[in-house]
């Protein structure tokens, strides 16, 4: 009997609705840009490995927005900044091409062409309005054209542009080139783009692969259908002023979703990621209904659900067979049957296999997944479920991921001991299911809802939401035995078509200061439009705060562990003793999930910035990440004091020697300028600075408002928060009373 392990890869892929509901124009590129990169070659692929068969998960959304791309009907802000010739180019543009054509990996895309790095060198490392208005004067025509080439031109993926005789010898020529020459290449995007769905129809047609789907606009149903599921993971989260409670709207975008899936691929879908695999008890027979046979979810769903935790190894190998076992639940009636995702092996390719040589990420793979095999008595009863986003792990990989895909499909292709499957193919070899009872309440991402609701800025959002669905609803009512309402019957449609685009995940990704991103303001103007439509539509006024922004640049967060006494510490880039930092406060690194267009992915640096005061001095002290110390590269940080008086520090570092220079300006309006005093600063195994309070303009008990940014050069650039400014409080006369405990 066939004792292979069944092994099933669901690659998502989503990108947000990125198209202006009011100017009807695409804001940011991403669509375009990953699918040239990303979308087609991560099936294409399958093409030499047949035998590993795989689940595809297309978001609706994206497949309209691939649409609109191959009809022409779609055009974004890059785009047509590359199309314009570069002599027409204004200075606005310049600035906006300086600023932004640079947003990809930078070891892996650009530094491989050398004219792409001299161009980053010749901008800088720092990407503020300041330095970008300030590098304009160095760059010339041919540099803007260049721009626009080689930035549209790295996006295609590696394995496109070798097997085209146009690009290939586009990416070998490296530099001046033609405006004819980027007239092609921007038609040779489209081109691609317009391959994309076939390639998946017909690699579907061949038994090789299995489309799933997702709600239309990826929203999070759990939250749609009650607000209060989050309450079950986070007790006492604080939620917006009503309790949104709509499962008709996770209803609508459900049936949308498999509307435009039958359109375009001519059959009914079966399987669903649902956004961010957030599942609830709730929204399990809205899918049933529907017509779906299976859905997808995360291993902490799983535990909590069963009240059971996992039993792992230090290398994080699992040994309880029950996260791989298909379970069975009553959906309204029906039955639906959810995979758990293993977390571990789904991070390790999202995030941790880039920094490994392929062919030893492949090993450790296959080692893992062996592992998993020999623990099992029935293997082919069982399932490992690897699920991850489909293109956005691929810019910090080399060669944009293929080499390490080449080798795990080889190894996993034919394999005595695994097999891959899509998911309807495992189910359809086995008749056994666990019955699951209860469902518990979450997400993938800390098996709760916390990215998408709870923080300030997050129910501000669902705020904006209630008050246009509210205004909607009596619209609707107030028309629905009159003959206006047949009338403007598609007018309401539209409108309601905004309520569920604004309904979807992604604005509230960005919201609250769990990520961050270059393109903040684009995503927060992007919801507040489609919130304003609404009332376009049905003839209200917008209220005045919608034009205003949600996502604050300008908002101030205190660090988690705030100092609790005064310390002294001695500076000589060591931590001298256990004590000498005990009492500070700290601030620790934040990890994203996803470049998502954060201009530099690279490696990072610092860990942690410790912080405390002693009657005068603010001390800081930067940890490396572990494994980085000796680190010999040159680097620098600049500390920007916004209050008391504006003050920036400027340190620069290379193994233990360091110098840190104080700037002042008298106003927003003017340049910095070097005061000409050095600050005490030491570095070693960590490095230390003392900063005194009258270089702050700070008193006792003044406010310090703040911002870190650090220069790894090669390892990135990294800004501390990552949007706004920290709250840093010098110490009162009882300071040491205050926070004195017995």
């Amino acid at each position: 009997m066939d004792k292979r392990l069944n092994i099933v890869f669901i690659w998502h892929m989503h990108q947000p609705l990125y198209k202006d509901p009011i100017s009807n124009e695409y804001t940011m590129p991403w669509v375009l840009l990953h699918g040239t990169k990303d979308y087609y070659d991560m099936v294409s692929i399958l093409d030499e490995f047949p035998d590993v068969h795989q689940t595809f998960n297309l978001v609706p959304c994206l497949m309209e927005q691939f649409m609109e791309y191959g009809s022409g009907e779609a055009s974004d802000t890059y785009r047509k900044i590359s199309a314009k010739p570069a002599p027409a180019l204004t200075n606005e543009e310049k600035g906006f091409i300086l600023q932004n054509f640079f947003q990809a990996n930078w070891d892996n895309m650009i530094k491989p062409l050398p004219r792409y790095w001299e161009l980053l060198t010749k901008r800088g490392q720092v990407n503020s309005k300041e330095d970008i208005a300030s590098a304009l004067r160095y760059f010339v025509e041919q540099d803007y054209l260049d721009l626009q080439v080689l930035f549209n031109l790295v996006w295609i993926d590696p394995v496109i542009r070798r097997g085209d005789a146009f690009l290939s010898a586009l990416y070998k020529k490296g530099r001046g080139y033609t405006e004819k020459e980027k007239a092609r290449l921007l038609d040779k995007q489209i081109e691609i783009i317009n391959r994309i769905l076939p390639k998946y129809a017909e690699m579907r047609d061949k038994g090789i692969i299995e489309i799933s789907t997702t709600p239309y606009y990826h929203p999070i149903l759990p939250l749609l259908c009650d607000s209060f599921s989050a309450r079950e993971a986070v007790p006492d989260m604080t939620l917006p002023r009503e309790r949104f409670t709509h499962p008709e709207d996770a209803q609508a975008q459900i049936e949308r979703g498999a509307a435009l899936y039958r359109e375009v691929f001519k059959q009914d879908p079966v399987g669903m990621w649902p956004s961010e695999g957030s599942v609830s008890m709730d929204m399990l027979p809205l899918a049933a209904r529907a017509g779906f046979k299976w859905l997808a979810t995360d291993e902490e769903i799983l535990t909590n659900s069963l009240k059971r935790g996992l039993h792992r190894d230090a290398f994080g190998n699992c040994y309880d067979s029950f996260l791989y076992r298909p379970y069975a639940m009553d959906a309204g009636g029906k039955s639906l049957t959810i995979l758990f995702r293993d977390h571990v092996l789904s991070d390790l390719i999202g995030f941790d296999y880039a920094r490994m040589d392929p062919e030893d990420a492949a090993n450790d793979f296959m080692g893992r997944l062996y592992h998993i095999h020999g623990m099992l008595p029935d293997p082919e009863n069982h399932v490992v479920s690897v699920i991850l986003d489909g293109e956005n792990a691929w810019e910090g990989f080399r060669n944009d991921g293929r080499d390490f895909l080449v080798s795990l499909y080889s190894k996993l292709s034919n394999n005595s001991r695994l097999r891959c499957v899509t998911v309807s193919e495992f189910l359809a070899s086995t008749t056994h299911r666990e019955h699951l009872k209860w469902l518990y309440p979450g997400s993938w991402i800390g098996h709760n809802f916390k990215i998408w609701i709870g923080h300030v800025e997050d129910n501000t959002a669902w705020n904006y939401i209630i008050g246009a669905r509210e205004a909607l609803v009596n619209y609707q009512e107030s028309i629905a035995l009159t003959p206006e309402y047949e009338s403007r019957k598609k007018e309401i449609g539209r409108a309601w078509d905004a309520i569920y685009a604004a309904e979807g995940s992604d604005w509230f990704w960005w919201y609250g200061e769990e990520h961050s991103t270059m393109c903040d303001e684009h995503f927060d103007s992007l919801f507040r439009k489609q919130v304003k439509m609404v009332y376009n539509i049905i003839g209200l006024e917008a209220p005045d705060y919608i034009d205003i922004p949600i996502s604050s640049e300008s908002r101030g967060y205190r660090p988690p562990v705030e100092p609790s006494a005064y310390i002294s510490p001695v500076l000589d880039g060591e931590i001298t003793n256990y004590f000498e930092w005990l009492s500070s406060g700290r601030i620790e690194r934040q990890y994203y999930g996803s470049a998502m267009h954060r201009e530099v992915q690279g490696g990072g640096l610092i860990e942690g910035i410790s912080y405390g005061f002693s009657r005068d001095t603010l001390y800081l002290r930067f940890d490396y990440l572990e494994g980085i110390y000796p680190y010999m590269e040159e680097w620098g940080f600049t500390i920007t004091a916004l209050q008391p008086k504006p003050v920036r520090i400027s340190a620069t570092i290379a193994g233990k020697s360091a110098r840190a220079s104080l700037f002042e300006k008298a106003s927003a309006q003017e340049r910095w300028s070097d005061t000409g005093m050095d600050l005490r600063i030491a570095s070693d195994s960590v490095v230390e600075l003392a900063v005194p309070f009258e270089t702050l303009g700070a008193r006792s008990g003044d406010e310090i408002r703040l911002y870190v940014a650090i220069d790894a050069g090669t390892r990135g650039v990294e800004r501390w928060p990552v949007k706004g400014f920290l709250l840093l409080n010098t110490p009162t006369e009882d300071f040491e009373e205050l926070n004195w405990i017995v």
